[in-house]
């Protein structure tokens, strides 16, 4: 386990200076300023598996070595030693360094001190210091609004045992996101005894606070900071009751009619095109309350729009699960949180529907705890073996005896979880895909306040089947609270990067997503944690530049002055009225070095490695779901689709469990 010792905080604390260095004017920083929570910073890495902890580790050690030199060509000095133009140097080497270690080392340590720093607050709702120069009026309802309309009171009861205990149940559901929320809902409401086993903790709209950090680090995966193997890509997903549905952008995409031809094409499962898959995809969509009535866009939304129709592009309005909304500036406002939680009671994830479902009619829910494997007998799911951790720490053993047993713990922990269980199909854990995602930022000459009202809005669609494939990118817009956009945005040293941070409320942000070809694969451990290996191919690297230059383009016809394109030499392209000054940025792009960690990659979905099909040989489910090894042993999340989704894939899930769940009532396992 990873220990934060003196001599390591003081090399942190000293990075940390380096990467948000003091300076003069708006954006400088009171004397004394502590710019890093060292117990969050700690609780980060600790989160990691442990191979990952003892890497950091040896990171900080190196830093505070005389032999730190030799990496950068310096002076044999411990990075604290060094005067600040050195220390900058180191950092600039590193991110430049043909070394992957160092470069993976440099992003690391990017990302930890920009996110903590930018992200947190102070707990007694003082603004942070360096918000005003953003523009951030931080969490809360700025306009004096007397706060959401929402109830201390938690609705849904949940399971908390403080010692030992067994549970008997005819359904074992290890999840509540997307899939397992839907088939527990389905399930429960047909009559059969459900348990949902929850790895993450229960909060519900009281509980969300809206502070960046703090949110991330309780209601997500690895508290924020899971990475593939290489550190290339930062993925993002839920680890709470309500899974994604609990901090997604609350997009709910339909999936298109051309991936689900190529799913039943290429992978036998004609299902996809049945009826019958549509009647679910209607029926999670009423429950969701999906719709487009929302009546304002944020001005990052705004400008894909109008930068779109300047070029001739169409775009479209992106369905979202929520309702009860109004033009209200309070509503608008909160809006932008949602990838922190809704305090506001208005996005209909699981939290607010299947769940509500499930437990009206007897479900159980048992969150804060891990399901560590799946049990069987004879061939046969028996039901799992798992800790739950209550509220004062400790750990309790938990073992559940189930005659079905549903897996919806995600495209990480899913194959993870089967594998730890014993199961060995060839394919299990491989062609994971991720929608890989960069960000294209640009400062506009009016104010933009992307980090409220709806995360995203606006699509646009046109680059999504490239050179005659299904191939291609998507360009939405994320959400831009400080510290994730201090994290996304280029670090080419101190003073520049706060200069780019300058004026925030200024800058909006497209994101490029990219539907990919070529996969990667999740695979565990010697201790059965999960370790997720990617690259970004050839094939959609190229993919993923038309986004970028597409992006370039659509701020520039929307009136933006200065385009931040995503590599850590930060090309920057200006124009003027729509014009562009130095286009040749635009085509130099492919040229770039685009090796891991030279550039900013992200994933908030995780998809396809436990894929469903009719080929047993090469598809861990069959297309009802159920392990081609293990009877009784069904999967209901994103990694049962085929391959990738090309859209948002909350709906797809929702719509693939409540499909499954009806398969499941109608041919019970004997």
């Amino acid at each position: 386990m990873f220990t934060l010792t003196p001599a390591r905080q003081a090399t942190l604390s000293a990075v940390a200076d380096t990467f948000i260095p003091a300076s003069a004017g708006p954006l400088a920083l009171p004397a004394g300023s502590v710019l890093l929570d060292f117990e969050q910073a700690t609780q980060a890495i600790q989160a990691q598996p442990l191979g990952t902890q003892a890497e950091f580790g040896k990171l900080l050690d190196l830093l505070d070595k005389p032999l730190l030199g030799l990496s950068w060509l310096g002076p044999l000095r411990p990075f604290g030693q060094l005067a600040p133009a050195q220390r900058e140097q180191v950092l600039l080497s590193w991110a430049r360094s043909r070394l992957p270690a160092l470069r993976k080392g440099f992003q690391a340590l990017r990302k930890l001190c920009m996110f903590l720093y930018y992200g947190s607050s102070p707990a007694d709702g003082r603004p942070h210091p360096a918000w005003a120069a953003l523009g951030y009026p931080g969490p809360g309802l700025p306009l004096g609004s007397s706060g959401p309309p929402v109830s201390p009171a938690r609705p849904l009861p949940t399971l908390a045992p403080l010692a030992d205990t067994t549970y008997d149940c005819e359904v074992l559901v290890i999840g509540s996101g997307a899939g397992g929320g839907v088939m527990a809902g389905e399930l429960a409401q047909a009559g059969h005894d459900v348990l949902v086993l929850e790895k993450g903790p229960y909060f519900d709209a009281a509980d969300f606070t809206q502070r960046e950090a703090d949110m991330l680090s309780q209601l997500y995966e690895a508290r924020g900071a899971l990475s593939t193997q290489d550190g290339g890509i930062s993925l993002l997903a839920g680890a709470c009751l309500g899974g994604g549905t609990t901090v997604n952008w609350a997009g709910a995409f339909r999936t298109p009619d051309y991936i689900l031809e190529e799913w039943a094409r290429e992978h036998a499962a004609p299902h996809f095109l049945s009826p019958a898959f549509q009647a679910s995809l209607d029926a999670v969509s009423q429950a969701l309350s999906v719709n487009t009535d929302y009546p304002r866009h944020n001005g990052q939304n705004q400008a894909l729009r109008d930068g779109s129709a300047q070029l001739g592009q169409a775009t479209h309005l992106i369905p979202r699960n929520e309702k009860g909304l109004t033009d209200s500036d309070a509503h608008f406002q909160n809006l932008g949180y949602s990838s922190l939680g809704d305090a506001q009671g208005t996005k209909q994830g699981t939290l607010n529907t299947y769940l509500r479902t499930a437990v009206a009619h007897g479900a159980r829910l048992l969150p804060s705890t891990q399901a560590v494997r799946v049990t069987t007998a004879a061939g046969r799911a028996t039901g799992a073996e798992a800790v739950h951790t209550t509220a004062t720490g400790q750990p309790v053993r938990v073992v559940v005896r189930a005659r079905v047993v549903v897996v919806a713990g995600g495209a990480v922990h899913t194959p993870t979880l089967l594998l730890r269980s014993g199961l060995r199909h060839p394919h299990l854990g491989q062609h994971l895909h991720l929608h890989p995602t960069v960000v294209v930022a640009a400062h506009y000459p009016h104010a933009m306040h992307s980090w409220h009202g709806p995360s995203m809005s606006i699509v646009n669609d046109t680059y999504t089947r490239l050179h005659g494939t299904n191939f291609g990118v998507k360009l939405e817009t994320p959400p831009t609270h400080p510290g994730l956009l201090a994290m996304v945005l280029p670090w080419r040293g101190g003073q520049a990067h706060r200069q780019l941070l300058q004026g925030a409320d200024h800058l909006g942000s497209f994101i490029v997503l990219t539907r990919d070809r070529d996969g990667g694969r999740v695979r565990i451990d010697k201790h059965g944690a999960p370790l997720v290996d990617y690259t970004l191919s050839d094939f959609d690297r190229a993919n993923m530049l038309v986004g970028v230059q597409a992006a370039a383009d659509i701020h520039v016809a929307a009136g933006a002055h200065t385009v931040h394109l995503p590599h850590s030499t930060l090309p920057t392209l200006r124009a003027t009225a729509g014009v562009p000054h130095n286009p040749e940025v635009l085509a130099q792009l492919p040229q770039l070095g685009w090796r891991p960690n030279q550039f900013g990659l992200y994933s908030a979905h995780q998809m396809s490695t436990c894929r469903l099909g009719g080929q047993a040989a090469t598809h861990p489910l069959r297309p009802n779901g159920e392990t081609v090894e293990v009877r009784g042993l069904f999967v209901a999340d994103g990694s049962a689709f085929p391959a990738c989704s090309g859209a948002n894939p909350m709906l797809t899930i929702m719509a693939l469990a409540h499909y499954l769940a009806q398969d499941l009532k109608n041919n019970w396992p004997s």
